[in-house]
């Protein structure tokens, strides 16, 4: 009784307590009083005998913050999305979604006892052992190899026992370890999910690539990274489209860009002569000619600028070019009395000739369109009471040209066959003049001079 009285006298003072759980039994005096501690998220039931497990989602309040939703587990709880999914593994073929909320799972509690100073026998439960100090110890079967997991399982320790686990991204069917098909629950792949044994990985489609997080895509810059294009990028989400430069159109594989022949889209884009070049065109125009805008041609006159006629020449431009002809065209018996004008002086010497010649010139475009009115012929002196007549004297051979007559002192010469240059014709207009009452009868020639240039414009 010594023993005991000092024992109580210890544990009394705090100095002395010894711990065992639950599942050892000690054979101790009736009068000593027994109490019971848990661990940590977990308390004691004196009615079931266990430690079972505080449901801390009711007994805190706003236990989780930020819209997170509380789960209970084992010894403590956890915060998770909304929309999160737990799945626990049963030890079946299948996986079944539940709550991670505990049964109540008998936990051995810490016991603490007095000594009255008699003599004890201990003897524990399955699962743990006596050590040196006569305290009931869990039994690590995983360590001590006392388990019946496989050789592809994960033995986890627990408190009197074991339990047999896959290994992450495997679960069990019957008594083996099957991979885990990720890509058939929720992978959280933004496009495409590939299982692998024990894992998996997200692919994205092409144009895109895997972010950091390794789940979402992202879209890639073809743009910037490979700079796939001849001419011009625009980059959409996924792909990327080419732009040619102006005057380019793409080719088929619809990255390359190839010029556009614009000559041969149409005849008529110049005026003469269209020359493709890349990217472009541009007109030209014949010798004679000068571009007007982007693809008229106009007609030089040499005539203002440098030429070739001597002092006694007069130069005539035309459509296309110029021609030098003579300050007096007079031949005798004819004499010059005015510019281009040639008189008679001698009334025997131009007997049955013309009382004058005129000489003018003229320029039409080859291939005109006819009828076309091209020349004005016009009595100078008008009498009273005379009488005029036009007829066209030389240079009609081919019937190309017919007068109209105007009114009683004029006419104008048309044009009736379309005449192809370059050509020069000369056609001679003969006006008469009668007067009945003065027995006056008197003629004049106009000799015309018509170029025709080389080309339609």
């Amino acid at each position: 009784m010594k023993n005991s009285t000092n024992l109580r006298s210890v544990m009394k003072s705090g100095i002395y307590m010894m711990l065992v759980v639950i599942s050892c039994v000690v054979s101790q005096e009736a009068e000593e009083p027994i109490s019971y501690t848990c661990s940590e998220g977990y308390e004691y039931d004196p009615i079931k005998d266990v430690c079972k497990d505080i449901d801390e989602c009711s007994t805190i309040t706003d236990a989780c913050k930020g819209g997170m939703k509380c789960i209970n587990h084992y010894g403590g709880y956890l915060c998770l999305p909304q929309n999160a999914q737990i799945f626990v593994s049963n030890g079946d073929e299948s996986l079944a979604q539940t709550s991670l909320n505990p049964p109540d799972t008998p936990v051995a509690p810490q016991l603490k006892y007095r000594d009255g100073g008699a003599a004890r026998t201990t003897r524990c439960s399955p699962g743990f052992t006596l050590d040196e100090e006569n305290f009931c110890q869990d039994v690590d079967e995983c360590f001590t190899g006392q388990h019946s997991c496989s050789t592809d399982q994960i033995c986890y320790n627990t408190r009197g026992s074991y339990t047999c686990h896959c290994p992450p991204g495997y679960q069990k069917h019957g008594e083996e370890c099957v991979d885990r098909d990720e890509c058939l629950l929720s992978h959280y792949c933004m496009h495409r999910c590939v299982n692998t044994a024990g894992s998996y990985y997200c692919e994205c489609n092409n144009g895109y690539q895997l972010a950091n997080n390794n789940h979402s895509c992202v879209d890639v810059n073809e743009c910037d990274l490979i700079q796939p294009c001849h001419h011009q990028c625009l980059n959409l989400l996924g792909s990327y489209i080419c732009h040619c430069d102006q005057g380019y159109e793409l080719s088929s594989d619809s990255i390359s860009c190839v010029d556009i022949d614009e000559c041969a889209f149409s005849t008529y884009i110049c005026q003469y002569v269209c020359i493709n070049r890349p990217g472009g065109y541009s007109c030209t125009c014949p010798e004679g000619y000068q571009l007007r805008g982007t693809r008229m041609c106009q007609d030089m006159n040499e005539c203002d600028g440098g030429h070739e006629c001597r002092e006694d020449e007069m130069c005539w431009n035309y459509y296309g070019g110029h021609r030098c002809y003579p300050r007096n065209p007079c031949h005798e018996p004819y004499v010059l009395a005015s510019e281009n004008r040639c008189s008679c002086q001698s009334a025997g010497a131009c007997r049955g000739l013309p009382q004058s010649i005129l000489y003018k010139y003229t320029s039409i475009h080859s291939e005109r369109t006819v009828p076309a009115d091209i020349f004005q012929i016009q009595a100078t002196y008008v009498l009273s009471n005379a009488h005029y007549s036009f007829r066209i004297k030389a240079g009609n051979d081919g019937g190309e040209f017919f007068l109209r007559r105007l009114s009683s002192t004029g006419a104008m010469l048309v044009l009736s066959k379309s005449l192809e240059g370059p050509l020069e014709q000369i056609v001679d207009l003969e006006m008469i003049a009668q007067h009945s009452v003065l027995n006056f009868r008197t003629t004049s020639l106009l000799r015309l001079t018509i170029i025709v240039g080389p080309y339609p414009f």
